[in-house]
């Protein structure tokens, strides 16, 4: 067995991880570049969303490069997440490709489902090793996520440009090759002192931007055209909504519990949104309540163009903005986009951000 994945941020490195010490050869895919797209393009339906496509031209370079077996989650409900696994292999028999591709559903209350499928990866392996990996890995997320957040708070206030994004770099690495829970650790310490001997101006009050949207799209670099670094080098302070870690723990750990719960987010969202659309429609909107009443200066909604959850969270969210006075702007991605058309807009969202904050202050000094 030969097995690849999909790229999706930091996942993929976590991937990597997790196979490799499970003792399987592996054929990581290469890093996404225009002939990637392009391929995905290429062998994608047209209106097929940008996730997919971009997983597509992941699948064709990673099977050309020897690999007979994929790794892919599934998904539930309206998004279309949840086809892409059956569409994706059917295009890729068509193009006379012979493979496996093991599709991992979410639990929905049934763990016992999602053991199954890990079997086929596990055979040769003591279920005490498997979950020994499994825990070393989710401890390799979290470290990841970790240093994410803080760079996405110093690259805001980084005096030279790109210092950041190389101490962050240089730390992920370090923290993949971990071997052990107390090397990931010692990574973490690393990498966060490394993050904060970067040169930075502390007297700087940056903007700060909360960001929402479809999961892939807000944590793949490549399908966002870096829109974190391009913001975080404007000077902008950012959060993401979604970090890989919580998304584990959703649909993976509490998803698989026959509980019924309903978050802060969703009780946020509730006057606006009030039951599940699909993907992370309902998130983008709650998230946005809770971005405006920390005291954001605005939200950035990203989402892949004809997205249907997030075209709905879309049509909500200048209701949300109107009612709790927090400027919000949406970027509808896809093999079309370009980098000068995002930062011409981005432009034009901060100038905005930044008269709005000088005037509140104004009237604050007035009274």
């Amino acid at each position: 067995m030969k097995i690849t994945y999909p790229h999706m941020g930091s996942l993929s490195r976590a991937m990597h991880s997790l196979l490799t010490g499970l003792g399987l050869e592996v054929v990581p895919p290469p890093p996404i570049t225009q002939r990637t797209i392009n391929l995905g393009v290429l062998h994608s339906p047209e209106f097929a969303c940008f996730p997919l496509k971009i997983n597509m031209g992941n699948f064709i370079e990673s099977l050309d490069a020897g690999a007979d077996t994929i790794i892919m989650a599934g998904g539930t409900g309206p998004c279309r997440f949840g086809y892409y696994a059956e569409v994706q292999r059917e295009i890729l028999r068509d193009l006379g490709f012979d493979f496996k591709m093991i599709v991992l559903e979410p639990p929905q209350g049934q763990m016992n489902l999602l053991l199954d499928r890990m079997k086929e990866l596990t055979a040769n392996v003591t279920w005490r090793h498997v979950m020994s990996e499994l825990l070393l890995t989710w401890r390799k997320i979290k470290a990841m996520d970790s240093l994410h957040a803080r760079a996405l708070y110093i690259r805001a206030r980084e005096v030279e440009r790109g210092g950041t994004t190389r101490a962050l770099d240089g730390a992920l690495a370090r923290v993949e090759a971990a071997k052990s829970g107390d090397e990931v650790d010692g990574a973490l310490q690393r990498g966060m002192a490394g993050l904060n001997t970067v040169d930075c101006d502390h007297n700087r009050v940056p903007l700060r931007i909360g960001l929402v949207g479809e999961i892939y799209m807000l944590l793949e670099p490549c399908a966002n055209l870096h829109l974190e670094k391009t913001l975080g080098e404007m000077g902008v302070e950012v959060e993401r909504s979604i970090h890989i870690s919580d998304w584990i723990k959703e649909h993976l750990v509490l998803s698989s519990l026959p509980l019924k719960r309903k978050s802060k987010i969703k009780k946020a969202a509730a006057p606006f949104l009030n039951h599940f659309v699909g993907g992370h429609g309902w998130e983008s909107v709650g998230e946005t309540v809770l971005y405006a009443r920390r005291g954001f200066d605005g939200v950035i909604h990203i989402l892949p163009f004809t997205c249907t959850p997030e075209i709905v969270a879309q049509s909500i969210l200048p209701a949300v903005s109107a009612k709790h006075g927090i400027p919000v702007i949406s970027f509808s991605l896809d093999e079309q986009s370009g980098e000068a058309g995002i930062i011409t807009r981005l432009e034009a969202f901060l100038d905005l951000l930044a008269q709005r904050r000088l005037s509140t202050a104004g009237t604050k000094t007035m009274k």
